[in-house]
């Protein structure tokens, strides 16, 4: 049960990565530059929150800056925000081929998860999803059946998987129902 410490551990919290990939974004525009104002506007946060997360990510040398004050990603800076695009692109991926969400839920989510996930399981993904968009047919098989697959339970809380207690039921309880035991 010491997992949730790990979150700790994370080299990037979620606003630090969010920080990181707005001057990306803007790097791309301004030549590799961009100012405080603009990742603020971009963010919809104030200039002295940004500038405040600029002085913890130049200490951790994910940023540089200029006599300017613009800031631009380090090279190790620039290493992250690739892979934290790269694990976005991989969920995105995965949850709308594999699981069929809607693009804008699937957008929500893998930005959620992107930057919490560890490099190896971003790699399992990947790989899964190679495995799913190949010729093999049972691949092909795997996904049209899960496609078909009746979420409703035949058997709900008496499954292997769910232990006595539904778990699609715990996910989405409907209205005015009393929680299962």
């Amino acid at each position: 049960m010491e997992t949730w410490k790990e979150f700790d551990a994370n080299e990037l919290t979620h606003s630090a990565a969010h920080h990181l990939l707005a001057i990306h974004e803007m790097g791309q525009q301004y030549g590799g530059w961009a100012r405080v104002s603009d990742i603020a506007k971009q963010l919809g946060i104030t200039r002295g929150s940004v500038s405040l997360a600029m002085r913890t990510l130049k200490k951790r040398k994910l940023v540089v800056t200029d006599e300017h004050r613009m800031v631009k990603l380090s090279p190790h800076g620039q290493e992250i925000v690739d892979a934290v695009l790269a694990k976005r692109e991989a969920l995105k991926m995965f949850l709308c081929e594999a699981l069929g969400l809607s693009p804008e839920q699937a957008d929500v989510d893998s930005c959620k998860i992107e930057h919490l996930i560890s490099p190896k399981t971003a790699e399992r993904l990947v790989q899964f999803m190679k495995f799913l968009a190949s010729e093999d047919t049972s691949a092909n098989d795997l996904l049209r059946r899960f496609r078909r697959f009746e979420a409703d339970c035949p058997t709900p809380g008496r499954c292997e998987l769910c232990a006595g207690r539904c778990l699609l039921a715990r996910l989405s309880p409907k209205e005015g129902a009393s929680p299962q035991p």
